[in-house]
């Protein structure tokens, strides 16, 4: 009786552990990364603060350039080897989002963008987010 209980809880966690890497695995593949409804309109506090930008583009060069390029067009000395591809900061889809959205994002990372939030502060995060905004302002 235990022999078969045993086995059954055995199998029971294999198929969890196997549903849970398939889920992951999805998940990990796909390109579109949408940040929650409830942060993604959040408004820039710094939005027409003049030096926000330029405080953003110092942290952009340091963090970001190796990644997106040093024109954010996602073409990075690195960009090549990464899947998913980083974004281009400059494309009209990436600026058809919010300021929440791109918050979140820096805020949270995904896959090898790491996660800011520990590493700058909420101030420097929405500075850096002034920046990329400003990315897409030639492209219009």
């Amino acid at each position: 009786m235990k022999t078969r209980k045993k086995s059954r809880s055995t199998i029971e966690v294999i198929l969890f552990m196997a549903f849970l890497l398939f889920s992951l695995g999805s998940y990990a593949q796909s390109d579109e990364w949408v940040a929650p409804a409830n942060v993604a309109k959040r408004p820039n506090p710094f939005k027409g603060d003049a030096k926000a930008p330029e405080k953003g583009k110092k942290i952009y060069e340091k963090l970001c350039v190796t990644c997106h390029g040093s024109s954010g067009k996602g073409d990075g000395p690195t960009a090549a080897t990464l899947d998913p591809k980083p974004a281009d900061h400059t494309s009209a889809e990436f600026q058809l989002q919010g300021d929440g959205a791109i918050y979140w994002k820096l805020s949270t990372g995904r896959g090898v963008m790491p996660a800011f939030q520990d590493l700058l502060s909420k101030t420097e995060r929405w500075q850096l987010t002034a920046y990329i905004r400003s990315l897409g302002e030639n492209n219009d």
